[in-house]
Parts: C-alpha cells; sequence; structure tokens
C-alpha cells in the first residue's frame, strides 16, 4: 500500500510508530489481495460454473470495511490523509503548531468517543446478542472489532503526532 518513511528514527516512540505503520501496512496488503481474490472468484464463480458463490460477496464487504479503516489509519500516520489547509498554508510558527496540536486533538477526541468507546459499545452488543453473519455465519463482533483498533491507532499515531510538533523547534 502506502511507503513508510525512509526516515531512522529518533526515539523509541519513532521506532515503536514505524513499525506499526509496516505491519498495518502488511495487514493492508493481504487484505488488499484477500479483497481481489474475492471478487475475482466471485466473478469466476458467477460466469465459468453458473454457481454462484454464496460467501464471497459478503466477504468481499467485510473485507473492503477493514481496508478502508485501517487504510484511513495508515494514511493518517504518514500524513497523507483528506485535509482542508487552507489555513494551515497562511500561518508561521506558532500559530502553525497551535493549530497542528489542535488538530491531533481533535482527532484524538473523535477517535476515542466515536471510533473506541463507540466501537466497543457496538462489538460488545452484537457478541451479547450473538448476531451473525448471514453467509458465513461469523460473528458480526469479529467483523466490527476493526472500528475500535482502528480508532486505537488513530490515537497512538495522532500522540506521536503531538509529541513530534512538541518536539520541533520554533
Amino acid at each position: 500500500m502506502s511507503e513508510t518513511p525512509s526516515v531512522l528514527p529518533r526515539s523509541r516512540l519513532d521506532a515503536l510508530a514505524l513499525w506499526v505503520q509496516r505491519v498495518n501496512g502488511f495487514v493492508l496488503t493481504v487484505l488488499a489481495f484477500a479483497l481481489v481474490a474475492c471478487v475475482v472468484w466471485q466473478v469466476a464463480s458467477r460466469y465459468v460454473t453458473s454457481t454462484p458463490s454464496t460467501v464471497t460477496d459478503e466477504l468481499a464487504r467485510f473485507i473492503f470495511m477493514w481496508v478502508g479503516l485501517l487504510g484511513a489509519t495508515q494514511a493518517s500516520a504518514l500524513k497523507q490523509h483528506l485535509a482542508i489547509d487552507l489555513l494551515a498554508i497562511k500561518l508561521k510558527g506558532g500559530a502553525k503548531r497551535a493549530l497542528n496540536l489542535v488538530i491531533e486533538c481533535c482527532i484524538m477526541l473523535f477517535a476515542t468517543l466515536v471510533m473506541i468507546y463507540g466501537g466497543c459499545l457496538l462489538t460488545a452488543k452484537t457478541f451479547a446478542n450473538a448476531q451473525v453473519t448471514p453467509a458465513l455465519q461469523v460473528p458480526m463482533g469479529y467483523v466490527y472489532l476493526v472500528v475500535p483498533l482502528a480508532g486505537a491507532l488513530l490515537v497512538f499515531f495522532s500522540l506521536v503526532a503531538v509529541v513530534d510538533e512538541l518536539k520541533r523547534e520554533g
């Protein structure tokens, strides 16, 4: 997927962040290949064997969900996420630094409240209700686990960005 920075880590936190980015990138690569394989098998089974696979459509949707959320964390870690930088490009020095810190704090707040807290509630409820997927018969809690996981990764990468911003001079 995305390349990790070629910069040598300056601290243990940077080394950990780089390791997490690499693991996340590997997981995203595996999931992307699995997604392609599911879709190819779905098409092939429909047109070649005339008996479409009953599980690949559902599996592809769930993999796509995981790729989307984990991909967002990777983009955030690499500072390649979607941003409106109209104000940021006009600011200099301390004002730009303060804006960057506020942005990272907003990301952490959202990820903590909505993704981690809300995602944990959602996951716990689906496990408690024994809700399973229609075709795969897998507990939906496993599918929804990506929400708090992605939230935790977003918080981690935002904390790394805050520490880096505070270390930066000027």
